[in-house]
């Protein structure tokens, strides 16, 4: 809980300075845009701060890949000791100096993020509840500084389409516009759903050896995670689905660039690359080795133009 509030503060703070970006350079400090796109550049300051650990991951990826045979050998050696084929594969990762926990780094160290931002508009949604009819009750702020304490009700009340940040599909009759309120709901869940099923489907189509055992654990991993984001999504707010949404692009940009100028070997995408390599060398050899064109003087004889002579010279003639 203590590292939950800790995240939940640095979420709040990075939410309000981009709030004042936004309101700085003339979006309205109560619109719901200027809030939505606050969140949007928290993702992209998360998505910034986990390069490093992206970068690990793809590396971590490609030490599994590299070490698959030795993987199979040890699991049809010691298949009916699994103790023994655990602590071979413990020795194998330690050798390698491969961390198989690092290709999930990125997506588990979001998830606390993910919970902070939930936690910040749950705490806007009840901001202007009176728990049990309290007459001396004061809201309490989300944002931990006392000068931003008013911008916890500029969050509250600010929409989108009609639509508060905090709501979700299952809270839709608290809302001011229910039936608004659902229709954005379901189509935020198919975005955050869509792109989660593209940003894995890239991964697995393109940068994924057809003979690589772990395709087919991705595959099951491409049906499951789209349907379990389906179902708890009702439950999301609409903050909170813009920010994954937000970064599943980031994820599927991010994952494009990589896969397409440094690809795993052996992979759809590698083979695509070399086959650009080499379609502009042979288009750089083409160059070099053409005639250069020259000018050729035409061999037609051209007739002169007799020159007029002088009245003078005439005369002497």
């Amino acid at each position: 809980m203590f590292i939950l509030d800790w995240l939940k503060t640095a979420v709040s703070w990075i939410l309000v300075q981009f709030h004042s970006l936004f309101s700085a350079i003339g979006m309205d400090p109560d619109s719901g845009w200027t809030w939505t796109f606050s969140i949007v550049g928290l993702v992209i300051v998360i998505r910034v701060l986990l390069i490093p650990l992206f970068v690990k991951q793809i590396k971590a990826q490609r030490g599994l890949q590299l070490i698959q045979p030795q993987m199979k050998e040890i699991q049809k050696k010691y298949a009916g000791d699994k103790e023994r084929q655990s602590q071979e594969m413990m020795k194998l990762y330690r050798e390698t100096g491969t961390n198989p926990l690092a290709s999930c780094l990125p997506i588990i160290l979001q998830a606390p993020i993910f919970f902070a931002l939930f936690s910040v508009l749950q705490g806007v949604a009840m901001y202007p509840k009176n728990p049990g009819d309290d007459p001396g009750y004061v809201a309490p702020g989300v944002f931990a500084w006392d000068q931003y304490a008013d911008l916890t009700a500029s969050m509250h009340d600010a929409e989108i389409f009609g639509v508060p940040l905090y709501a979700t599909f299952m809270d839709a009759d608290q809302t001011p516009s229910p039936t608004a309120t659902r229709i954005l709901a379901i189509i935020m869940i198919a975005l955050m759903t869509a792109t989660t099923f593209l940003t894995q489907r890239q991964l697995i189509v393109k940068n994924s050896a057809p003979d690589n055992p772990m395709v087919k654990q991705q595959k099951i991993l491409l049906y499951v995670f789209p349907v379990i984001f389906a179902v708890s999504g009702i439950n999301f707010p609409i903050g909170v689905l813009t920010y994954w949404f937000t970064t599943n692009l980031w994820s599927m940009g991010q994952q494009f660039y990589v896969i397409r100028n440094n690809p795993q070997p052996g992979t759809p995408a590698y083979e695509a690359k070399e086959a650009r390599r080499a379609a502009k060398a042979k288009g750089a050899v083409a160059t070099t080795d053409t005639p250069e064109v020259t000018d050729t003087v035409s061999e037609t004889p051209v007739r002169q133009q007799p020159k007029r002579s002088s009245r003078s010279k005439r005369k002497k003639k």
